[in-house]
């Protein structure tokens, strides 16, 4: 929370903490969790697309609502680059070359999905497209169509209102 009268961000109280959220894109809910001063979260979705990160206070302290402000660190990493590896490699108790060979996996599995993710976008687009041509197809007929009949209308009138005034 920030110090008003020092003017520095003090250190975490306990008590204090966050309610974490993430929606995908078809907003269902891949994640609902409360955290405390400090937290650290990770999600896998399945869907491409924006995803909705909120972030709430659980502090009702009166110093928030009087203006009082807190300080939260939000660091957003995608793909391979989310993993820790020396973290992996002390686990999995992998050699040099095995946890190079594993990062170059993660790359790769990360190109993939990227590509897999443009063809989809590619799709969407395609069939926009040729909605969009259909709908300009059928318009143009329809027009055409009007303006056809429209002249004919014309044509028939002014030749029974000449013939009405006896000029033909």
């Amino acid at each position: 929370m920030w110090d008003k009268q020092k003017e520095v961000f003090l250190p975490s109280t306990p008590g204090l903490g966050m309610h974490v959220e993430v929606k995908d894109p078809e907003g269902k809910v891949v994640l609902s969790r409360q955290y405390g001063s400090e937290g650290r979260f990770t999600f896998t979705s399945h869907t491409p697309g924006d995803h909705q990160i909120c972030l709430h206070s659980n502090s009702t302290r009166m110093a928030l609502f009087a203006g009082g402000r807190l300080r939260v660190h939000l660091d957003i990493q995608v793909g391979e680059h989310t993993n820790n590896y020396p973290e992996i490699a002390a686990k999995d108790k992998l050699t040099e070359l095995q946890l190079r060979a594993r990062q170059l996996l993660d790359q790769v599995e990360q190109i993939q999905k990227e590509q897999d993710y443009q063809r989809y976008r590619e799709e969407r687009f395609r069939l926009i497209s040729e909605s969009t041509n259909q709908r300009v197809l059928w318009w143009s007929i329809a027009q055409t169509v009007i303006l056809i009949l429209t002249g004919i209308w014309q044509m028939r009138h002014l030749k029974s209102f000449f013939e009405a005034k006896k000029l033909v």
